[in-house]
């Protein structure tokens, strides 16, 4: 494919992430560090959400450390203007606060979703970045 319509591709479906509120405008402020940012957030908000799930999957949950780590995800979030997830984790946090482990593995699979949905839209412009950077353009 040539270089002009995997721009155009990465543009489309950059352009369709802000539209749908995906992203926020920090996005954009990820140029030089980009991947490296992206991956740190990757495997980062990986560890907590399976740190999430361990402590709602233990007979008596710990909802200040379930609240912490929900925090420090929101927190991580900022680094790439993932606008769906820090609603996520907004949202979380009526039911940590509650004590409500059916409320919290409930917003924890909505947090888990919007996580999973930026993770492959972000790979997917990754990819499309290096597939323009390998054509020379």
């Amino acid at each position: 494919m040539p270089a002009a319509a995997l721009r155009q591709q990465l543009n489309d479906h950059v352009g369709h992430m802000y539209a749908t509120g995906i992203l926020d405008e920090y996005y954009q402020q990820l140029q030089l560090t980009q991947d490296e940012v992206i991956n740190i957030f990757f495997h980062d908000a990986d560890r907590m959400l399976n740190d999430i799930t361990s402590l709602l999957n233990l007979p008596i949950v710990d909802f200040e450390m379930v609240g912490e780590l929900v925090h420090q995800l929101k927190a991580c979030n900022c680094s790439v203007g993932a606008t769906k997830v820090n609603l996520a984790c907004e949202h979380f946090r009526q039911f940590y606060g509650a004590k409500s482990k059916e409320g919290c593995l409930m917003a924890l699979n909505l947090l888990r979703n919007e996580f999973y949905d930026l993770r492959g839209r972000l790979r997917t412009i990754m990819q499309l970045e290096q597939q323009i950077c390998s054509l020379g353009s």
